[in-house]
């Protein structure tokens, strides 16, 4: 499905969920009080480097209220931007599969049922969190509430995956995909431009392995430095270049143009909070850096998938 328009060269979320509920879609971010493998010793400890303790959930609800209220607290934020619009529950913080199977069945179960107006449940995780009895209950779930997996994987790269602390290597997150689609799960992928010492050419490869795999969304993020992360003490002690507006704009507008014309782009930056960011420090404006994305594809030319297009055709 091509979505583009003359502002947008790309597949957007918000084009995307619009032609398909003919209504505003947002997401309700919550937290089921998981943890993850690579911090509490399953597969390693310390978390991803750059992972703040919030676990990548720092926009997600209070861990320690239950679900309904911390559904009804975001969604009045949510309604102070939209008047109207349909939720999606989303369990975001940390590694949303990291629990026996009951468990997750309970706050799955209960999820679904917070408000009548829940089109899908969306769960972020690792790829070496998706046990078979877990994928075959989610692909059951998929049959009576879509759900959508969103999956890290960061870069295809594996001295850059060792480096982080990912503690998984590509081949897990291959198969997690294939185990995902095989119940016709959709996947979203996130990957982080400006890692420690990746050049953009390792970049855009990432991009490119992840077209050669059955998923139906990506999210582009930019590394953001925190406090209180390992590389944030890292990069505080002995800085390292980082990339600039230009250059990660730059970066985004090649991926885009490699990316496969059917995957939809859920987004292409992101913010921390920013009492804790440490650098780069133009991530806080991010309506500036998708206006410079859109911007020079426009100047270029380019749509989504033009590049990848043409490398079929040769």
């Amino acid at each position: 499905m091509e979505l583009f328009t003359e502002e947008k060269h790309y597949n957007t979320l918000n084009n995307y969920y619009r032609s398909k509920y003919n209504k505003k879609v947002f997401k309700i971010p919550l937290n089921g009080g998981f943890t993850c493998p690579n911090i509490d010793g399953t597969v390693a400890s310390g978390g991803c480097t750059f992972c703040s303790f919030m676990g990548s959930g720092d926009f997600a609800g209070n861990k320690r209220e239950p679900l309904s209220e911390q559904f009804d607290k975001i969604k009045k934020m949510m309604h102070q931007k939209w008047s109207d619009g349909y939720y999606i529950a989303y369990f975001q913080a940390n590694t949303n599969t990291h629990a026996p199977l009951k468990r997750l069945q309970e706050l799955y179960e209960e999820a679904i049922t917070l408000d009548p107006n829940i089109v899908m449940l969306s769960i972020g995780t690792r790829p070496d969190c998706l046990p078979n009895d877990v994928v075959e209950y989610l692909g059951e779930l998929n049959t009576r509430m879509p759900v959508q997996i969103e999956l890290g994987l960061q870069t295809m790269h594996q001295k850059t995956s060792d480096l982080i602390n990912r503690a998984h290597d590509l081949a897990c997150f291959d198969d997690a995909v294939k185990r995902l689609r095989a119940h016709n799960i959709e996947v979203v992928v996130h990957i982080i431009n400006g890692l420690p010492f990746e050049t953009k050419e390792m970049m855009v490869e990432t991009v490119k392995h992840l077209n050669t795999l059955d998923i139906q969304g990506i999210k582009i993020h930019m590394l953001h430095l925190m406090e209180k992360t390992k590389m944030g003490f890292q990069y505080l002690k002995n800085p390292w270049e980082l990339l600039t507006l230009e250059a990660y704009v730059d970066i985004v507008v090649e991926q885009i143009s490699v990316l496969r014309k059917d995957i939809i782009i859920h987004r292409i930056t992101g913010d921390a909070p920013p009492t804790m960011l440490i650098a780069p420090h133009w991530t806080k404006k991010k309506f500036v850096v998708s206006n410079e994305i859109d911007k020079k594809l426009r100047a270029l030319n380019l749509y989504q998938g033009d590049c990848y297009e043409a490398s079929k055709d040769n």
